[in-house]
Parts: C-alpha cells; sequence; structure tokens
C-alpha cells in the first residue's frame, strides 16, 4: 500500500465509529470500544493480521479480502480458484442463517468470479431485477397535495396560511391516501442499488443495478438505514420480497463508504464471523438434522449435581427420541 499504516488504521477506525449498529448481531462490550477491531496492526514488523470479520475493503485503489482462519494453511500458497472456493464456502453458511433469506445461489453464479462480496451483489441485483420486472411493490401512502377539489382530508391551518391568505383560494391543500412506487420500500431498494453501483467492479453486476435503477426512475432518492428495513413488513402476497428486504439490510448494516481525507472514497464491508457462523449451525440443524434442536446461550444447564454452578454454553443440542 502506498499509504501508511497510519493512514490504514485511521480509516478502519473511521469505519468502526460509522457502522450500523445491527440487529443481526450484537456485542454490548464491543459496542464500548473505541478502537477499531477489524485488524491487527503490527507496527514493529509493519504487518497486518485479521481478527474474527471477513469481507472486503476498498482502500486506495486496492481491494483487500478478509477470509475465514479455518481455511488458512501458513505452508499453502493459495491461487484463484481455491480463494473463490473460499468465497463460496462463505455464501454457503449465509444461505444457512436463519435471519437471512437468500435466493439459491449455486444455480446463479453466472460468471462472477470476483470476491464473495461482488457474488452477493451480483444475486441481490439478478434476483431484485427479475422480481421487479414482474411485480413492481406498490402500497397505500399518505399524499399531500394541492388539488382543485377535495380529496381525502382538507388541510385547514396549511389553505388557510399558504392558499386563502395569498389569493390562492381555488388551490385546497389536502391530504389523502394514494397506491404510489414511490414508496419506503422502494426508497430502501433504490438507495441500496445506487451505494453497489458505485462500488461495484464488475460489468455484469452494473448491467443488472443500472436496470433496477431504470424500473425505479420514479422513486425519491432519500437516505436510509438499516433500522428502516426492519419496519417493513408484506403480507403473504409479496413473501418474495422479503429476501430483497433481507439483502438490503444486510448491505446497510455492513457496508460503510464515506470520503477520507477529501480525496479518496473509500468502502468497506465486514461481517463478523462468529455470529455468522453460529447463525449457520442453528440454520443447518434446522434445516438438515429433524430428529436433532440446537438452543443457544441456555441458562439452565449446571457443572455440578448441586446446581451451584451455572452453565451458559452458546450451543445446546438436544437428540429427539
Amino acid at each position: 500500500l502506498s499509504h501508511s499504516f497510519e493512514d490504514l488504521e485511521e480509516f478502519l477506525d473511521g469505519i468502526w465509529k460509522n457502522r450500523e449498529k445491527s440487529s443481526y448481531y450484537s456485542d454490548n462490550q464491543e459496542e464500548r470500544i473505541e478502537a477499531q477491531r477489524f485488524i491487527q496492526f503490527l507496527h514493529k514488523s509493519k504487518e497486518i493480521k485479521s481478527n474474527h470479520y471477513v469481507g472486503v475493503l476498498h482502500f486506495d485503489d486496492h481491494k483487500i479480502n478478509l477470509l475465514p482462519k479455518i481455511f488458512f494453511d501458513s505452508a499453502k500458497e493459495y491461487d484463484e480458484s481455491e480463494v473463490n472456493k473460499i468465497q463460496s464456502h462463505i455464501l454457503w453458511w449465509l444461505s444457512y442463517c436463519r435471519k437471512i433469506k437468500f435466493p439459491s445461489y449455486q444455480t446463479s453464479m453466472g460468471g462472477v468470479k470476483n470476491d464473495f462480496f461482488e457474488i452477493l451483489i451480483y444475486l441481490f441485483s439478478k434476483y431484485t431485477r427479475q422480481l421487479l420486472s414482474n411485480t413492481i411493490y406498490q402500497q397505500y401512502e399518505e399524499v399531500n397535495n394541492e388539488l382543485p377539489f377535495i380529496k381525502g382530508k382538507l388541510n385547514a391551518n396549511n389553505y388557510i396560511s399558504q392558499n386563502l391568505s395569498v389569493g390562492r383560494w381555488h388551490k385546497l391543500n389536502c391530504s389523502y391516501d394514494e397506491f404510489v412506487i414511490d414508496n419506503k420500500f422502494n426508497r430502501i431498494i433504490k438507495y441500496v442499488t445506487n451505494m453497489l453501483f458505485n462500488v461495484t467492479s464488475c460489468p455484469e453486476n452494473k448491467k443488472y443495478l443500472r436496470e433496477v435503477l431504470f424500473i425505479l426512475d420514479e422513486v425519491s432518492d432519500v437516505r436510509v438505514t438499516a433500522d428502516d428495513c426492519g419496519s417493513i413488513q408484506f403480507t403473504t402476497m409479496f413473501t418474495e420480497l422479503e429476501t430483497v428486504r433481507d439483502y438490503c439490510h444486510l448491505f446497510l448494516s455492513n457496508c460503510i463508504s464515506f470520503d477520507y481525507k477529501n480525496d479518496l472514497k473509500l468502502f468497506a464491508f465486514l461481517l463478523p464471523m462468529e455470529y455468522v457462523f453460529e447463525d449457520f449451525l442453528f440454520g443447518f440443524i434446522d434445516k438438515e438434522l429433524e430428529s436433532v434442536t440446537a438452543k443457544s446461550q441456555r441458562s439452565d444447564t449446571y457443572l455440578d449435581e448441586s446446581n451451584n454452578y451455572t452453565l451458559k454454553p452458546d450451543l445446546f443440542l438436544q437428540h429427539l427420541n
């Protein structure tokens, strides 16, 4: 890297402070730590060491992929095909996570062979474009507008101060519900699509994202957060849209993009691996092992028969007879 370790560390400190407080994972102890926990910086040897996060960093025209330590072999040199297999394995883990709904990815990888973040963009953009081509989500939202007739509710105070007082008595300030495409959910999709379009380097991803933006051209451009996704609920008619919502939440919870020192647009997508792997274990057991149930953080188990020392295992398995 042409920039110093201090620059990269400062950038990661900024990411840590600006990251979303995601409901996908929560660690009160980690929230109180001010220094970033993504990467360890060994200043004496000028080396960096990954912690428990996986993902991708865009810094100084470089792309840094952080992969799970479980695949690391210090005596081995990994070629591109082996790195791609590791990234596909991460996606396999994510496909079982209970808090994220994934479309089937094994049959839809296309020609994308970049880091798993690019593959996530590919899955999101292709799935969303296909879905929006058949179904445009519309819902009733309150609209404020000036009309030549009363529709819904007349906003008397606004009508008097903004219309009647200035001689525009024929324009009535009304509030009413309208079935619109410019709604909260579509604004979330458009915001995420714009964000991903600016960071992807894959032509196929840009093509799909551009098509999504074209479909949502009439939707307003507003800033959204991961919390906005949590308030979106669908009827059984629109259950397929839950996958799009969960992808948006995933990106908004773990992507950070901002101007650094006024000249570089930097980006990071980072997932805490211990939460992803724990969620994968529970999801895999729930879907694939019918005779086994799994519970987390169970506090009614003890080390001794007198129940003096309480245990709180991360994973408690029970075989059903």
